[in-house]
């Protein structure tokens, strides 16, 4: 397995100690704020700093089709993949209404559409035209793999170099969650049928073949579960391969990473495979109500924040948490101490 490493420092737990102890400081009973306290300790560690920032969020949405698709696995069609881009562009969707609700810059990038888009906006940094169909041939060549997750990390150290304090990951791909399904049930040796969802919407008779359609191809493809490269190139995607390598460069600059829903999670998975350091620097922000995600979660070895019935993708949900997340470091930043505020501590 000659895959590129990347670096990824280990979190600073000493300071997350003094954060800890500076937080029982301040004017509230121990223990009060709950997860807030959690979370702001667990920032703390991720960038080195007693006081640390995630504003402003940068938003990062890879875009690509699915070859398996072809197979019938999904409500929608391979089209709407492009036709969603084009409304992301044009600032209708709702990553766009969330992402200028948090005053965070949005990049889209096409790493992988099945057509060619023409758009001022448009990051055009397209691998190849969509994956090829994993149930009867691998959805992608490892040198492509290899090249998607590069496109990922190099979009994420752009949007770091520009100033983002936090990365929200988002993907749109007609067809991705029967590749994220496929990727789960590699790394975690389950059934496939424990683990599939109704995705954007399929009826039970589609959930049934496309069940039966993954559990085939894993058999077709055999891909590796020791080498995460393998995975992606038999029966991934090329947005969830950029997202993962986004979510390297975050982790290389100790900047935060809010993981959306189960897509998002998958990616997250896929670069603690390549580099077990980054899972450290992400906060799961939702529990989707697709099957799967509770496992990968679990794999992370997180807990989400909130939960509310999301599976939109997008980064939607992680976008909708970032508040909470920015309330966790303006209680470190601005909340007074006993001593300060003249207030009497606990007897």
């Amino acid at each position: 397995m000659n895959q590129q490493v990347y670096y990824v420092p280990k979190v600073n737990k000493e300071i997350g100690n003094q954060v800890s102890d500076y937080i029982n400081t301040l004017t509230k009973p121990v223990g009060s704020l709950g997860r807030l306290e959690e979370i702001a300790i667990e920032l703390a560690k991720m960038k080195n700093e007693a006081f640390p920032s995630v504003t402003p969020p940068g938003v990062l949405v890879f875009a690509a089709d699915h070859g398996i698709t072809e197979e019938g696995v999904s409500s929608y069609p391979q089209a709407v993949t492009a036709q969603m881009v084009l409304n992301f562009l044009s600032g209708g969707a709702a990553i766009n209404v969330f992402s200028r609700q948090i005053g965070a810059s949005l990049n889209i990038i096409d790493i992988g559409v099945a057509q060619d888009i023409e758009h001022s906006s448009l990051i055009n940094q397209k691998v190849r035209y969509g994956t090829g169909n994993f149930y009867r041939e691998d959805a992608m060549t490892r040198e492509e793999a290899e090249n998607a997750i590069s496109v990922g990390y190099e979009q994420g150290q752009d949007m770091i170099n520009n100033g983002a304090k936090c990365l929200i990951l988002g993907e749109m791909g007609i067809g991705n969650t029967s590749a994220s399904s496929a990727i789960l049930a590699v790394l975690s040796n389950s059934d496939i049928a424990s683990l599939v969802g109704t995705g954007t919407g399929i009826s039970q008779e589609t959930l049934l073949h496309k069940v039966a359609v993954i559990h085939e191809s894993l058999q077709k493809r055999n891909p590796n579960p020791e080498d995460p490269i393998d995975i992606i190139s038999k029966v991934g995607g090329l947005e969830i391969a950029g997202m993962t390598g986004a979510m390297l460069a975050a982790a290389s600059n100790r900047v935060p990473v809010l993981l959306d829903g189960f897509i998002c999670t998958i990616a997250g998975l896929l670069a603690k495979e390549i580099s077990p350091n980054s899972a450290d620097y992400m906060i799961v922000t939702h529990q989707s109500v697709e099957p799967g995600h509770q496992l990968a979660i679990s794999l992370l070895g997180k807990k989400p924040i909130l939960d509310l019935g999301l599976r939109l993708g997008e980064g939607t949900g992680a976008a909708i948490a970032y508040p909470l997340i920015q309330s966790a470091t303006l209680m470190l930043k601005e909340m007074a101490t006993f001593d300060s505020a003249g207030v009497s501590t606990k007897r």
